[in-house]
């Protein structure tokens, strides 16, 4: 019945555009892939594809099996290579995603004694996943997600390792940079310097602008976080940063930090991981040394 290379085969054709490329990529003939397929389709007794000219549709039953495939091989991929692993004696490769532009320097003082603690375990930092993480930890792409916003969905755990305040970055000549607190309106007449993610997902806007009906008076997206702070100094707008950061730059570039609101927002980092991987002993390691860095 339904095996590995029919989920291979699927992926592949949906992937190259045509059973020929397909057939290509897997080493197999044209022939010997579509044999495959119809005696699959023939002993499930629905079709997979259907023709149109010369092109392949997927079937529903095929959007079904893609699904499949999509959701099952990387982790038998994943299985394979850690039974590899196992075998020769070594740990593996521990896959963080990042959805956490800033958070790079506290992950740098994370991963260096924790590589010294463990020789025989490489890290790889999986950027491509910054704002899409939850689905790369659900296709076992990566093995630990660093995020400020967690979705607490079943079969995943998120635990929290670094406390810090979100701030306003503004120029040390801006008419706010000697301002104890800022308050959202004094924000409408300003242009707002963020990071390349959706509105819905920046702090700036969810936990003060919003809730008070403002918006700046206009938005732009800058993805390094030298750039940004550089135009910030420059005077040609103003940011929304951990507070840890702005500091760290303000010897640097004429930038001051400025609370948002009286009370000021205060953020967590969240590191997340599979349930069924919780009791892997080199990433319980990785999240307890976190753990004893909460603040930078």
């Amino acid at each position: 019945m339904l095996e590995r290379i029919h989920l291979n085969i699927i992926r592949e054709v949906e992937r190259q555009g045509s059973l020929t490329a397909a057939a290509g990529v897997l080493c197999l003939t044209q022939s010997a892939l579509s044999h495959s397929m119809r005696k699959l389709e023939q002993q499930l007794g629905t079709d997979i594809w259907l023709r149109e000219g010369r092109s392949l549709r997927l079937t529903q039953a095929g959007q079904h099996l893609l699904a499949v495939a999509n959701r099952v091989l990387p982790q038998l991929s994943l299985a394979e290579e850690r039974l590899r692993q196992f075998a020769q004696g070594e740990r593996g490769t521990l896959r963080i995603g990042m959805e956490c532009h800033p958070c790079y320097q506290w992950l740098l003082k994370v991963v260096a004694p924790y590589l010294a603690a463990w020789p025989d375990v490489d890290v790889d930092v999986k950027q491509k996943f910054q704002f899409g993480g939850i689905g790369a930890l659900f296709a076992y792409e990566i093995d630990l997600l660093v995020t400020p916003d967690p979705l607490f969905k079943p079969g995943l755990a998120f635990r929290p390792v670094f406390d810090y305040e979100q701030v306003l970055v503004v120029s040390r000549d801006h008419p706010l940079a000697g301002a104890d607190f800022v308050e959202p309106a004094q924000l409408t007449g300003e242009v707002l310097i963020t990071y390349p993610v959706a509105v819905e997902r920046l702090d700036i806007y969810n936990l003060f602008l919003l809730p008070a009906g403002v918006a700046p008076k206009r938005h732009k997206t800058i993805e390094t976080t030298d750039i940004l702070l550089q135009m910030v100094a420059s005077g040609r707008g103003v940011s929304a940063l951990p507070r840890w950061l702005a500091e760290e730059y303000a010897d640097a570039l004429d930038v001051v930090p400025v609370r948002l609101g009286r009370r000021g927002v205060a953020k967590q980092i969240f590191l997340g991981i599979r349930e069924a991987d919780g009791e892997i002993d080199y990433l319980k390691a990785f999240i307890e040394q976190a753990g004893r860095m909460r603040q930078i």
